[in-house]
């Protein structure tokens, strides 16, 4: 009886076992049961990223004068009176002649008539082109187009509207999902400001000393850069941070109130160190999760690690150009992307803009010529870590190699579907919505002999992203290490960009790349007719 009874578990036990086996099979494995040590650890790192709205966003730069015209132009004739001119929409800016009597060049006061609400009429192309920021350069009122110099901070020029206007554009940003960035000119305002007239006529003018004036000064006060227009305001007075920032009726918190979700601030690195990490805590604490970001043109890491959220990453930007100028190897190229990346602060790196062109440099159509030569800096712009700057028109084409014929009206007869340009930008756009690595990856420097190699990796295989830029006039033949112990021997990595192939040995590609390309690779998980996986139990 005892030998019976064990002969019916043991094949009640072999029964169990294979239903259990069975159902393995079609049952789905549990959330990270194949994760490694790394992806456990990465996981939240990647998560937080994530959550965080200034880290990777595609940022779209405008010049509201410039980018719509407005439909109540007649209604507004009287805002540019002499000295100011209103230009046809259909004219390109022209450098003028110097007035010394005002201190400006003719060219800052001519106006095409752009306005709050003609920008609003155009989000929906905005959102169209798949932009999560929208950066306006400075809307407070002043006496020029460019706006760099504030007659008052709080005021919006009357050219664009009102505070009232900005509230519904960041209202409607953000019920598209979207976020609205100021250009914040805090280092220095304008002549004609009222505060600074008084202060000039007035030593007993209460706003004597938020300026610094003096007979020591050659302008009798100190100004940005000795430009008369721009007379400096005077950071070492505890009012004037507090005015600014230091208190909740402060000007930067004053317009978090009205809806805006972060401030760019201009000639940061005249502001220093030590005031900008004083200002950035007062408005993370007026506004948890709002972005600080600076115009700083230097080397990022002291920048990014406490006085700011992020800055312009000119650094990224300037090899981006010796690439795609020829005049920068790749291999050299990953020597300094690594190194910058290894000595920066990586947050700060994602959440940092990478501009190619703006309203202070050269249009990329005239910057960088050819178009083939182009594409290779937008991939470039798209791919590194950092959220890519674009400006107004960029995806259009437009022209102009200098201030101020880089801050020319919009092109909207360019707009159309078969615009290649356009074409391409919203194809970057989406390949960067699409692919989680570009946006808040890791970045991993590749092995190459000539090519810019490198990879922006997650958690998870199906959203590694390899990218091999070949900055050369000829094709290059490499051998690239990928070092990603995920990726599957004699399984195909494809280009996202061109279609193009290749096969993995070994955890290595031999490929050949053509000039003046970037290669954007994505590992193929399934191919078509099989029914076999090789990442079946890879995360």
């Amino acid at each position: 009886m005892h030998r019976a009874f064990a002969r019916v578990v043991c094949l009640a036990a072999i029964l169990f076992a294979a239903s259990a086996a069975g159902a393995a099979e079609t049952m789905p494995a549990e959330p990270n049961l194949f994760a490694t040590p790394r992806d456990r650890a990465l996981a939240p790192v990647l998560a937080a990223r994530e959550a965080d709205w200034r880290i990777g966003p595609v940022v779209y730069q405008v010049l509201v004068d410039r980018f719509a015209p407005s439909e109540n132009l007649d209604a507004k004739r009287g805002l540019y009176a002499a000295p100011r001119r209103l230009r046809s929409w259909n004219e390109n800016p022209a450098r003028g002649t110097r007035d010394d009597a005002i201190g400006l060049w003719s060219h800052e006061l001519d106006f095409w008539g752009g306005d709050l609400e003609s920008l609003h009429g155009k989000l929906d192309y905005i959102e169209g082109l798949g932009v999560d920021v929208l950066y306006l350069n400075p809307i407070h009122q002043a006496m020029t187009n460019h706006k760099y110099d504030a007659q008052d901070y709080t005021t919006v020029s009357a050219e664009y509207g009102t505070r009232a206007d900005v509230k519904r554009l960041a209202d409607e940003l953000h019920g598209r999902g979207m976020r609205l960035v100021l250009d914040g000119v805090l280092n220095h305002m304008g002549r004609t400001s009222p505060m600074f007239q008084d202060a000039l006529a007035n030593p007993a003018s209460p706003w004597r000393d938020y300026f610094v004036i003096g007979p020591q000064w050659q302008l009798g006060y100190r100004a940005w850069w000795d430009v008369a227009n721009l007379p400096d305001v005077n950071w070492e007075n505890p009012k004037v941070r507090e005015w600014l920032y230091g208190s909740p009726d402060a000007v930067v918190p004053g317009w978090f109130r009205e809806g805006v979700d972060g401030w760019r601030l201009d000639v940061a690195y005249d502001l220093g160190f030590t005031y900008l990490t004083e200002l950035t805590q007062a408005l993370h604490a007026a506004k948890p999760g709002s972005l600080v970001l600076g115009e700083v043109y230097n080397y990022p890491p002291d920048w990014v690690d406490g006085p700011l959220d992020g800055i312009l990453n000119i650094t990224a930007s300037e090899a981006i150009f010796q690439m795609a100028t020829g005049r920068l190897g790749g291999r050299h190229a990953g020597d300094i992307v690594e190194r910058l990346v290894a000595d920066t602060d990586y947050e700060g790196l994602l959440r940092s803009w990478i501009v190619l062109d703006n309203h202070d440099k050269p249009r990329l159509a005239s910057w960088i010529p050819g178009a083939e030569a182009q594409r290779f800096a937008q991939v470039l712009q798209f791919t590194l870590p950092g959220a890519p700057n674009l400006y107004y028109g960029v995806e259009l084409g437009l022209e102009g190699p200098e201030d101020p014929s880089n801050r020319g009206p919009m092109r909207w007869e360019r707009a159309s579907a078969d615009n290649p340009q356009l074409a391409f930008v919203k194809h970057l756009t989406a390949l960067r919505r699409e692919m989680r690595a570009l946006r808040i990856g890791e970045f991993r420097r590749l092995d190459a002999e000539r090519l810019f190699a490198f990879s922006r990796h997650t958690d998870r295989i199906a959203e590694l992203a390899i990218v091999l830029a070949n900055p050369g006039d000829a094709p290059v033949d490499d051998f690239v290490m990928t070092r990603e112990s995920k990726l599957a021997n004699n399984e195909i990595l494809r280009c996202a960009l061109t279609g193009a192939e290749v096969r993995l040995s070994a955890g290595a590609l031999r490929v050949t790349v053509p000039a003046k390309t970037v290669w954007l690779l994505r590992p193929v998980l399934r191919k078509p007719g099989l029914d076999y996986e090789a990442y079946k139990r890879v995360q």
